[in-house]
């Protein structure tokens, strides 16, 4: 059972922020890179969104090793902010999240000691939320895979490859 069937039983209306609105989710703004490359890259109907992490609106980022000092639960919801993030990138680079046909790819990086295996149920914070914004549109192909570290001590980083409709 997906995280949308599981939470609302049906009862999300259809638009992206309709979505969010009953998620009770407002989108920030659109976070800057934080080196010399863009956000996003759009090619044709593919909107590339480089990697995004784990950061509040305040700009506070959450850091540490998963499976060490952060546990899976915890995990779980930086990369569920970190998905917050993405959409707030596509919503900056397409002016409306309607635009998006679907999530094709998700590449998500956790932050872990050597010994986690469960990297999986951290990106899920991700994958859930996007299900949960565009419903079939948002199942996607995914990678969730562990690094020995992440810029700035992220706990996570994702990104994100989207269809677009013409």
């Amino acid at each position: 059972m997906n995280s949308l069937d599981h939470k609302t039983k049906g009862r999300v209306p259809a638009l992206p922020y309709q979505r969010l609105a009953a998620l009770g989710i407002d989108l920030p703004p659109a976070p800057p890179p934080i080196a010399n490359f863009v956000t996003h890259v759009q090619e044709g109907n593919i909107l590339y969104l480089s990697g995004q992490g784990p950061r509040e609106v305040d700009g506070h980022l959450h850091a540490g090793k998963v499976g060490a000092d952060v546990d899976v639960e915890s995990a779980y919801e930086h990369a569920r902010l970190t998905g917050i993030n993405l959409l707030a990138v596509m919503h900056d680079a397409l002016g409306d999240l309607g635009r998006v046909k679907r999530i094709v790819k998700l590449l998500g990086m956790v932050n872990a000691v050597p010994d986690f295996a469960d990297h999986p149920q951290v990106i899920n914070g991700c994958s859930d939320l996007m299900i949960d914004v565009f419903g079939e549109a948002g199942q996607h192909a995914r990678s969730a895979v562990g690094f020995g570290s992440l810029p700035g001590n992220i706990t996570v980083e994702i990104e994100a490859i989207v269809s677009l409709h013409d």
